[in-house]
């Protein structure tokens, strides 16, 4: 058998703790756990998480993996104003919205959050609320009553993107936040609703949709106006996504009208130009669920299934550098 300083040129380094900085293919023995590691490239998964407390279908969302924040919605019970803060394993309760709504446009991070929109009782809203952390607290209107949009930024430079307006029709509109007003913002190409989003208020990306039927285009945002990006693999409508316009990551939601025979967990990522398909699926294909996080290190919160509605987290990895340790098999 080969040695490996014929095959690399290099003896293999005794450390006693891992290496903070290892490159890929770098190979080591550590003497503290007397275990042989190296650094290869970890495989694309969904994991399972905490659940939950409150079941939810159209909530908003945001933060990170082990950081996120979930809000409104609605289940068999009706519209929830019920806040939950996940910290990579469980989810806990934090201050409720002062308006329950489902459908609603949710964007920033645990501790400063944007909420906007969505359809409470009476009908399709356009007051915004604004998160520490704590409390939500009110924000300035949106020019106009929107639900079901996509959601796009921060609390300071959020960004709505297109949507349902009543009495009836999607609509391409898009709108900015800048901490305390609503401005009119570009124009998509292709008015829809049940949309995904990611990004940034100045870098988004539009994905998917019905309007009025279901459809796989993708738009891009400079933070002026909309162009044609790379067409998603399948049409879905009720998806998901998170990361930013450059490095995305989407997932679930439904090829069909009614949405039960067409839902999916398949997922793909965004490069900035080109949709591929993961081998990874999530465990419960769903829709109408928000995702939160990056490419890289997603969450996939709640969602409808065919029937009811779901509490379940899943977590994403994406494919990536991993050290991983070294066995005779």
């Amino acid at each position: 058998m080969a040695d490996y300083i014929n095959i690399r040129g290099q003896n293999i380094e005794v450390v006693a703790s891992d290496p903070a900085n290892p490159t890929q293919g770098q190979i080591w023995y550590n003497s503290t756990s007397n275990t042989l590691k190296g650094l290869g490239f970890g495989v694309a998964s969904w994991a399972t998480g905490g659940n939950l407390a409150t079941a939810r279908s159209r909530a908003g969302a945001g933060g990170t993996q082990t950081a996120g924040i979930a809000f409104g919605g609605s289940n068999s019970g009706g519209r929830t104003s019920a806040t939950e803060e996940y910290n990579g394993a469980t989810w806990t309760a934090g201050g409720s919205l002062a308006t329950g709504r489902e459908g609603l446009g949710g964007c920033g991070d645990q501790t400063a959050a944007l909420a906007f929109g969505g359809e409470a009782a009476p009908g399709t809203q356009n007051i915004t609320e604004e998160y520490n952390g704590a409390t939500w607290s009110p924000g300035g209107n949106l020019p106009v009553g929107k639900k079901f949009m996509a959601a796009a930024g921060t609390q300071t430079a959020g960004l709505s993107i297109a949507g349902f307006v009543d009495p009836g029709s999607a609509t391409n509109t898009s709108e900015e936040y800048n901490g305390s007003t609503w401005t009119s913002g570009g124009t998509l190409t292709t008015a829809r609703y049940y949309l995904a989003g990611a990004g940034i208020q100045t870098a988004a990306l539009a994905i998917g949709g019905f309007s009025p039927s279901i459809v796989n285009s993708t738009e891009e945002y400079n933070g002026t106006t909309w162009t044609a990006g790379g067409a998603y693999p399948t049409v879905r409508r009720g998806n998901a996504a998170a990361g930013s316009q450059t490095a995305a990551v989407g997932f679930g939601g439904s090829s069909t009208s009614p949405a039960a025979p067409g839902m999916t967990g398949l997922t793909a990522l965004y490069d900035g130009s080109t949709w591929t398909n993961s081998p990874a699926s999530l465990s419960t294909a769903r829709i109408e669920m928000p995702g939160a996080g990056t490419q890289t290190l997603a969450l996939a919160i709640g969602g409808e299934l065919a029937p009811g509605f779901s509490a379940a987290t899943e977590e994403w990895t994406g494919a990536g550098p991993a050290t991983k340790t070294i066995t005779a098999s």
